[in-house]
Order: structure tokens, then C-alpha cells, then sequence
């Protein structure tokens, strides 16, 4: 129960990471927690398929983001055609 509410809060961070770092690409505030929660997961499982890990709570922010970015890139990407 307790890793889950970390996934959430690490998810929530790097959302708001994303959304900085895409400067302008997000999608507002809310949108882009909530893609950076999903991200969380999508980076868990890119990071894993890649054979890369990562460790503690910086490793899985980084991850995370990585998620983020991504899932918004493609989000941003897909919401233009």
C-alpha cells in the first residue's frame, strides 16, 4: 500500500517535472499530474524492457520523468494530428 501512495507522489512530481520541461507541450496543471502518474508507470516499464533499473527515490523520480516526458510527447503529438 505504501510503495503505490510513493508511485502516486513520485508520478505527481515528475508530471510537474514534465510539464516544465516541455515547456508550453503540457496540459495544464491537473493534465499533467495525472499524465505524469501514468508516466510513472510507462517509464517503470520502458526503463525495465531496456534492462535498466533504477534505485530509490531519485531513481524513480528520474524514471518517472523520463515516463512523463515521453507520454506527453506523444500525448502532444497525437492531440495535433
Amino acid at each position: 500500500m505504501f510503495e503505490f501512495i510513493g508511485w502516486l507522489i513520485i508520478g505527481v512530481l515528475a508530471g510537474w517535472l514534465a510539464g516544465k520541461l516541455m515547456r508550453g507541450r503540457g496540459f495544464g496543471l491537473i493534465g499533467n499530474l495525472l499524465v505524469g502518474v501514468v508516466g510513472a508507470a510507462v517509464g517503470g516499464l520502458i526503463f525495465g524492457i531496456l534492462g535498466l533499473s533504477s534505485h530509490g527515490t531519485v531513481g524513480s523520480l528520474v524514471t518517472a520523468t523520463a515516463g512523463a516526458v515521453v507520454l506527453l510527447f506523444v500525448v502532444g503529438y497525437l492531440k495535433r494530428m
